[in-house]
């Protein structure tokens, strides 16, 4: 039989991958499947190994366990140089006595292309990142922001297999930051490149990725959309994780009559069954799923704290001794006691197991 020659191999496939330092295991049974063009984002909290896995991927540490390929082709125990990537730092990490011009085509010059073909390069790149007016300057004279598209630049010019970003923004502020990662996303629809992105900022994963990878302790809780990570975490961690506010998590215990939350009762709605559910559950409840309801509210509570936001208000209440926070439209008085009434949106609703903390299914 023929083979099919016509299927793209994954950008990057990640099989049975385990790093340790002695004793110490820094993750464990990594398995990652991304597809060309695919902008893959690893997030976790500080510690969770993101930056020990893109290492990995980029060569710079060696694997303890497992295989990595790129493009089809097994690249477990070949040098960084001959990986086809492109790495963007944390750091710019920009060459302060080189132009502009000079820092993104170093790495063309090294490789002894012709002049010309140097020339047209950087003019294309630069012009992308909308820096092409600034090749006669030094590193000194530019902004954060514009450092890191010359970062960036010095990349793309590479036109590599994959593409790999640590923490890129971390050293923007918070305007700079928004700018930027309108820039990614948008360099990204543009190239089509094959993307790795690690961030601790989960806004960032939400806005940039088509998959995330969700770590915790070296381990993957869930890789997903950011539809998917969002609506349907498949654990406490990751609700609690992702989105700002966290998912509200709440002690429920399973009744005949629906979920118990401390004094209020609450039904299900469709999907779960009573009868199959255990007896104690952990209900989740996005902060945006909780609206105001003058008429047969679900809940009524008393505002332990109301943050103004400008055009949405953050009320903070307690349910079963657990603190709720409410993302709600428009302004509220800061200093208010009165008691409101919130629907719950029943079809947002999750469940989790009170043990293990993994989603439970309608």
């Amino acid at each position: 039989m023929a083979l099919d020659n016509s299927v793209t191999p994954p950008a990057l496939k990640v099989t049975g991958l385990a790093k340790s330092y002695g004793s110490v295991s820094v993750l464990t049974g990594i398995d990652i499947d991304m597809a060309e063009g695919e902008f893959l984002v690893l997030v976790g909290p500080s510690g969770c190994g993101k930056s020990t896995l893109l290492n990995c991927i980029a060569g710079l540490e060696e694997v303890s366990a497992g295989t990595l390929a790129i493009g089809g082709i097994d690249v477990t125990q070949v040098p960084p140089k001959d990986r086809d990537i492109a790495m963007v730092f944390q750091s710019y990490a920009l060459y302060p006595t080189m132009t502009v011009g000079e820092n993104i085509g170093f790495g063309m010059k090294i490789r002894r292309l012709p002049k010309a073909e140097i020339a047209a390069k950087v003019g294309e790149v630069s012009r992308m990142l909308q820096i092409d007016h600034l090749l006669d300057r030094l590193p000194a004279q530019l902004s954060g922001g514009q450092r890191q598209r010359v970062a960036m630049g010095r990349a793309l010019v590479r036109d590599p297999r994959l593409f790999l970003f640590d923490e890129p923004l971390s050293n923007l502020d918070a305007k700079l930051r928004v700018e930027m990662r309108a820039e990614i996303k948008r360099l990204h629809k543009s190239t089509g490149a094959s993307i790795v992105y690690v961030t601790h900022d989960q806004i960032e994963a939400m806005s940039l990725a088509s998959r995330i990878v969700v770590l915790k302790g070296g381990i993957i809780q869930q890789i997903g959309t950011p539809a998917e990570i969002y609506d349907h975490p498949a654990n406490t961690f990751v609700a609690d994780f992702m989105g700002s506010p966290p998912m509200n998590l709440i002690p429920a215990q399973v009744t005949k009559s629906g979920l118990r939350l401390g004094d209020a009762m609450l039904d299900m709605g469709k999907g779960w069954s009573a009868a199959a559910l255990p007896a104690e559950v952990i209900l989740g409840i996005r902060p945006e799923h909780l609206s105001l309801s003058a008429n047969g509210p679900d809940l009524n509570v008393h505002p332990l704290m109301i943050e103004n936001t400008g055009s949405e208000s953050y009320v903070t209440f307690d349910i079963a001794g657990t603190r709720i926070t409410a993302r709600l439209p428009g302004r509220l008085a800061e200093d208010s006691q009165q008691a409101l009434g919130l629907a719950v949106a029943r079809g947002a609703l999750c469940l989790f197991d009170k043990d293990s903390g993994t989603l439970i299914p309608r």
